[in-house]
């Protein structure tokens, strides 16, 4: 049976049907990208390339540039279950520069590529595998895979999109480092890294020299690190005493004690030990003189959160305590005449107490409360990347310093009157405060659905304790935190099931509705496995605790979220590079304003009378010029697109749509044709045998015996079917089927076996014609009876004769129709793609309301259907389940896998649905939609801002309306822009799916 299916294979792979070597054949299979850097050969060379002699022989014996000696790396593929699984490896390889040749082994799971270092590197090669739905190590490196990690970094500072290019530039210099990508929104930064070159540390303080603040978040290899908090007193010897003896624990990897912080961490093996285990042994360590329980910092993220919050709030009613008095002595007791003759009275020469005042109040706003700004703008200089802080200690030391030069000059003047912008300088930190305030606070409303999420996990448990004999001895309630593999949790009707595991006592049933969006509850006895979160409905479940902590669904479902929210959609680039030339602009043009202001008054270009009688020109410029600093606000279009990223994923998780970042979000809201998959995709999946029509005088157990002996070794959907039909002609469970030899099994087709005294083969119509088995009429008109009915016809010859036709039935899914009706009035194109046969995808098209439709498809065909749709200039998307539809999820712009599915199928696509329903690609679609409508319209305002604000802030309007934005007002403008565009994002939480799902779902 192995070999005979060994051998088909190695038919499809090798033309010739020999062994296959270790070294694998290098024969292009599909044209591929250049071959070689275009620097390194000085010659032309034709399309068939050449050896190093040939190359010189064709320049005549003559020096040229010898090309780049090339590379051959094999890596070990799994995932492949068929030749056109290894045909999409090979394709997404070949689409690199630099590729030579590829292939692919789909027996040995291997591919060997030949590439040239200059232009590719081994590990963009693995995750271009990767990407293309398979799992991919470098064989002669599979110790690589283990040092490379992935870790988290919490960003303090960064303030626009020119910040975060700094921080990306600072980390992808350092060696070691394969990918860094720093979001503005969430303030993190996730870095892709070779522990044996770098460390988590030195990446921190990389990014410490590149004037920000990080906080190591995880280092990527304490997925299984507990924080302890100690009470009690944390003395030398206890530090030793406890170190030394958690180290010898088996399964413990790290320990660290901070005795500043009374903080314990420890790495370890889930396997070997646990967070309860480690606790009391500590406790039993010290003698009982220490105290430990889980660190309540949980969420490390929300902390530095609620600390930056603190922080800001704290600066906002400092610089108000100075700022109000400042800007009462300025705006408003000048026009009480008692508190002005109060205010003017003269202190040295022409120097009021009014300005006295605010010029002492105004001091510690500047420098003390405002000293952050002057850091921000100092590192962001060095490092030669200006940002909004730069600004901001521009337009206030400007406004600032020239108030003192103004004051210390009437000081020691007798006739010079002062005018200062002391309420300028500290009214602009205090408003810019206020707006870092709001928009923290605005940002941290983006991560709810996270945090929602996180809460689906109970925060307590109860651990069931057992005797000698495998009776419950006593029952415990921890923190479930502190579960272990292996506990066994009780959970009681109405109560969270607090870990994934399986049932080893009682009967109820679950609502499973947060993973699997079917509210109906499931049925649960020994031996079903349950998933944690999910909610216990009666009776009482016993159960064994197998995936805790970070390998929990859950924690699986949040981590793709989180690194979903990391990524950039591609209209993020066009932030990225105003972004470079923005703060340089704006300092050229307040520079400019106030050059022409100023000597527009100089020559007297205006009347006099425009100046106000507290001013003379050159402070008019001024004024003009400090506006045009601090109204532009480079902040709000950094966030314009990485709020609504943030918020859209997260609310798509919330209603079961895993989007993969933004890039699959920016492609969802351009798809205008959908191409589905029939079965496991528009059908329910589980086909049923709904006829059977015998052909020839057999006992019908008899006829299955044979058909079901034949499809018992077979892995598809419609053999399981046959099986299963087979069972209910016997009484016991487990019934055993007469041995099937010789099995071969074609997929797409059928199978074919020796069972006892007969040669069966079962399959469709194309299958008997190509081992040439005769179609009798009587069968062909059964056949296109069945598939009328929208049922496959499964023909079963014994003996090299047709003997019956088992017609198979898979229901199509009840919300099939409106589906696709929905999806036309939004303009996309529906079309479904089927290995079935063309009688039974054509009533299937008929019922759902598809015309469009290619049957009897092989799993390539689906990929080169899709590639023919993107070259008509269609954004195409791909919904499928299976193994056989991964090839097409990759090749899609957009691939959108049924959360039931594969493993390989969720993989390769862009989105999941994890719910299993046709609705949530409309989710998809419209929420992708109404996501860039709002980015839009963020890059609408925040451009739209500085396009109108920058003028009125230089003056424009002056000349015919006198009208002048004071600093103070650009820069309460500048703040609220910020606030705005994050708002506006944050709207997207109350995203409501379309009235058509609203009206099914009630």
């Amino acid at each position: 049976m192995a070999a005979a299916t060994r051998t088909l294979f190695l038919s499809c792979f090798h033309s010739s049907g020999s062994e296959v070597s270790r070294q694998l054949s290098l024969r292009s299979r599909y044209p591929s990208m250049p071959r070689r850097p275009r620097a390194a050969v000085a010659v032309e060379v034709g399309d068939d390339g050449g050896s190093g002699a040939d190359l010189e022989a064709a320049a005549g014996g003559s020096s040229i540039n010898v090309p780049e000696e090339e590379k051959v790396a094999v890596f070990a593929v799994t995932g492949m279950t068929c030749t056109a699984c290894a045909g999409s490896v090979e394709k997404a390889v070949k689409r690199l520069p630099g590729i030579q040749e590829a292939a692919v082994d789909v027996l040995g799971g291997r591919a060997q590529v030949a590439f040239y270092p200059a232009s590719v590197s081994e590990e963009k090669i693995r995750e271009t595998i990767e990407d293309a739905g398979f799992g991919a190590k470098l064989i002669d490196e599979e110790v690589k895979e283990k040092n490379i990690l992935v870790c988290r970094l919490h960003i303090k500072g960064m303030t626009c999109t020119s910040c975060t290019s700094t921080v990306e530039s600072a980390l992808q210099v350092i060696a070691g480092v394969q990918r860094a990508s720093v979001a503005l929104a969430t303030e993190e930064a996730e870095i892709r890294y070779d522990r044996r070159v770098v460390t988590a540390t030195q990446l921190v303080h990389a990014v410490e020299e590149s004037g920000f603040e990080a906080i190591l978040v995880t280092t990527g290899e304490d997925r299984s690190r507990i924080d302890l908090k100690v009470d009690g007193i944390l003395d030398e010897r206890t530090v030793v005493l406890v170190k030394s003896s958690v180290q010898a624990l088996p399964g413990v990897e790290d320990i660290k004690i901070d005795t500043e912080l009374q903080k314990i961490t420890i790495s370890y093996k889930p396997d070997q030990t646990g967070p309860r285990d480690l606790i009391e042994f500590i406790e039993s360590a010290a003698s009982g003189h220490i105290a430990v329980s889980i660190y309540p910092e949980a969420d490390g993220r929300e902390q530095h959160r609620n600390v930056e919050i603190n922080r800001y709030k704290k600066s906002f009613f400092w610089s108000l305590m100075f700022t109000v008095p400042v800007f009462l002595t300025s705006m408003v007791f000048m026009y009480i005449p008692v508190l002005k003759d109060g205010l003017d009275k003269k202190v040295i020469n022409m120097m009021s107490i009014g300005e006295l005042l605010r010029w002492i109040l105004s001091t510690p706003v500047q420098f003390v409360i405002g000293r952050k700004f002057y850091t921000g703008a100092y590192k962001a200089i060095r490092h030669g990347s200006p940002n909004m802080d730069v600004l901001i200690a521009l337009g206030t030391n400007t406004a600032y310093f020239y108030s003192v030069y103004s004051v210390l000059r009437a000081a020691t003047s007798e006739t010079y009157m002062a005018t200062d912008f002391f309420e300028t300088s500290s009214m602009l930190i205090s408003f810019i405060i206020l707006g870092k305030y709001l928009e923290i606070l605005a940002k941290g409303k983006t991560s709810e659905a996270i945090a929602k999420l996180m809460d689906l996990a109970p925060a307590t448990a109860t651990v069931l304790m057992f005797d000698h004999e495998g009776n419950v001895a006593s029952e415990k309630e921890i923190d479930g935190r502190l579960i272990q593999k292996n506990d066994v949790i009780k959970v009681i009707p109405g109560g969270k099931v607090a870990s994934d595991g399986f049932v080893i006592w009682g009967q109820s049933h679950v609502n499973e509705s947060m993973i699997t969006g079917e509210s109906r509850p499931v049925a649960k006895k020994k031996g079903d496995t349950v998933i944690g979160g999910t909610v216990n409905e009666n009776g009482v479940l016993h159960v064994r605790a197998t995936f805790v902590g970070s390998e929990s669904a859950l924690a699986q479902i949040v981590r793709l979220v989180e690194s979903a929210q990391m990524a950039k959609a591609p209209v993020q680039k066009f932030a990225d590079q105003i972004s470079k030339v923005f703060v340089p602009l704006v300092i050229f043009l307040s520079l400019l304003t106030w050059l022409s202001w100023f000597l527009a008054g100089r020559f007297h270009s205006y009347p006099s009378s425009w100046i106000p009688s507290s001013m003379d020109s050159f402070q008019l410029a001024l004024q003009f010029g400090i506006s045009v600093m601090v109204i532009a606000c480079p902040c709000a279009l950094g966030l314009a697109t990485p709020t609504a990223v943030m918020v859209a994923t997260g609310v798509g998780a919330s209603q079961g749509v895993l989007i993969k970042g933004g890039q699959a979000l920016e492609s969802a809201q351009k798809v205008d044709c959908i191409v589905f998959d029939k079965t496991g995709t528009l059908t329910i999946g589980k086909p049923i045998v709904v006829n059977t029509r015998l052909l020839k005088n057999m006992v019908l157990r008899e006829f299955y015996d044979y058909v079901a002996a034949a499809e018992v070794n077979s892995e598809h959907p419609l053999g399981k079917a046959i099986v299963e039909h087979a069972k209910k002609f016997y009484s016991e469970e487990n019934h055993s089927w007469p041995e099937a030899r010789d099995f071969l099994s074609v997929t797409g087709h059928g199978v074919k076996a020796n069972i006892s005294d007969k040669s069966v083969i079962v399959g469709n119509k194309s299958f008997m014609l190509s081992l040439g088995i005769d179609i009798p009429v009587e069968a062909s008109e059964i056949l296109m009876e069945e598939e009328d009915n929208a049922q496959t016809g499964i023909i079963v010859a014994m003996d090299q004769e047709v003997v019956g036709i088992i017609a198979v039935s898979d229901p199509i899914k009840p919300n099939a129709h409106e589906v696709i009706s929905y999806l036309k009035s939004m303009k996309v194109e529906c079309i479904m793609v089927t290995g079935d046969n063309w009688g039974t995808a054509k009533a299937i098209g008929r019922e759902v309301g598809i015309e469009n439709i290619m049957a009897e498809a092989k799993p390539e065909h689906k990929a080169e259907k899709v590639k023919e749709l993107q070259l008509s200039g269609k954004t195409v998307g791909m919904v499928g389940d299976g193994i056989n539809d991964s090839p097409a999820l990759v090749a899609a712009d957009v691939g959108m896998a049924i959360g039931a599915g594969t493993d390989v199928a969720i993989e390769a696509a862009d989105i999941v649905l994890m719910k299993s329903n046709l609705e949530d690609v409309i989710t998809a679609i419209d929420l992708s939609r109404k996501t860039f409508f709002r980015i839009r319209m963020n890059y609408v305002w925040a451009l739209g801002y500085n396009i109108m604000g920058i003028p009125i802030a230089a003056g424009v309007l002056f000349p015919s309306t006198r009208f002048r934005l004071p600093p103070w007002v650009a820069g309460a403008a500048m703040a609220a822009s910020s606030v705005s565009v994050v708002c506006w994002s944050l709207l997207l939480r109350y995203y409501k799916r379309p009235l058509v799902i609203q009206e099914r779902q009630t």
